[in-house]
């Protein structure tokens, strides 16, 4: 026997993935991850068995309920489906997908549309932060057809605005969780940041690398991944996480000068493979990095002594951009909330099929 589970297929941002009503999957946490590995077919390379994509970027979930928390609309739950593991990871959260939810959510009716915009609260599970989210929504429908686009999709979309409001420490509680804005790992300079995302941001040329190689060129050195993941692995103990083999967090970022305009460049990992263009919590952290003195991130912003406003950085397939509104009352800048635009998608709406004896 088979079990059938309402599901809308939607893009976030840059990433893509089935979206559910937190009702509608169990409550236990280990039978809804056995769920949500069923959903995704994995694990598989090819996911075959599911309605995954073969990567990361497309092997992610999104669990909504309406939220019971003040201040808060929704909740969201963000889960990280391995492709070629039976793991499912819910330290992090995801921007990208973050920027479905709020149409989702009005459109599962848990939030009243607006006119012609609706204001969306949204409780990130995942790291206990608030995120405020404005979507188009002329005439009280969700409006997904628009003039914004953004590096690494086709089609321009209706904009989203996402507004980061506590991510300061999301998941180990501390902006700088080893207590310094740099560490030295394995021969190599390191910063650890929390910032939306736990991140430990590294030159590229330490690496021997230019920061303008591709992803295909960047996953190919396995020599470089080897020795990146090693020092993940400290990066994540000495920041209170302890053993993060089965963990994405931290993620490693790459970080050089720019040369297309924007004022720093970046290659993100996830954390085993570069991203094709940047995750949304990844470029928070990347830029609160960046207006901190002392950091690697630091060493390479253009121009010197940037502190705030809107920072563009530079990943490979064009730009994102992150509007920094920082306090700088005291001796260095501290990032209070960040902004920034993404567009979605609804995609399909129907019903997944697991087997009936998961749910049991």
């Amino acid at each position: 026997m088979q079990r059938k589970i309402p599901c809308v297929l939607m893009r976030g941002g840059t990433s893509r993935g089935p979206y559910f009503l937190a009702s509608d999957l169990p409550a236990d946490p280990g039978r809804r991850d056995a769920v949500l590995l069923s959903v995704m077919g994995s694990p598989h390379a090819l996911q075959v068995d599911g309605i995954g994509g073969s990567n990361t970027l497309t092997s992610k979930v999104a669990i909504v309920s309406r939220s019971q928390r003040e201040g808060a609309d929704v909740d969201y739950l963000f889960a990280q489906v391995s492709v070629t593991e039976a793991l499912v990871d819910t330290k992090p959260n995801c921007g990208n997908m973050l920027a479905g939810v709020g149409p989702f959510a009005i459109e599962a009716g848990l939030v009243r549309p607006g006119n012609p915009t609706t204001m969306v609260r949204i409780y990130n599970v995942n790291t206990q932060t608030l995120i405020e989210a404005v979507i188009q929504t002329p005439g009280g429908r969700v409006e997904y057809a628009g003039d914004t686009h953004i590096d690494g999709v086709t089609e321009p979309a209706a904009a989203i605005k996402l507004t980061f409001l506590d991510a300061l420490g999301a998941v180990t509680g501390k902006l700088l969780p080893t207590g310094s804005t740099l560490d030295r790992i394995d021969g190599i300079d390191a910063s650890c940041v929390d910032m939306a995302m736990p991140v430990m941001i590294m030159a590229a040329e330490a690496f021997g690398k230019t920061g303008r190689e591709t992803p295909k060129e960047l996953d190919a050195d396995k020599a470089m991944l080897k020795k990146m993941e090693a020092i993940r692995m400290e990066a994540g103990r000495r920041m209170g996480m302890g053993d993060v083999s089965r963990l994405v967090v931290p993620k490693p970022v790459l970080v050089s000068r720019p040369t297309q305009g924007g004022n720093i460049a970046s290659r993100y990992f996830t954390p085993h493979a570069c991203h094709s263009s940047h995750a949304v919590t990844g470029a928070l952290a990347v830029g609160t990095a960046a207006v901190l003195p002392g950091t690697v991130a630091s060493r390479y912003i253009e121009p010197k002594g940037f502190s705030g406003g809107m920072l563009s950085i530079e990943h490979p397939s064009g730009h994102i951009e992150v509007d920094l509104v920082t306090n700088r009352s005291g001796a260095t800048p501290v990032v209070e909330r960040a902004s920034f635009v993404r567009t979605a998608r609804r995609i399909f709406e129907g019903a997944v099929y697991v087997p009936d004896a998961l749910f049991d």
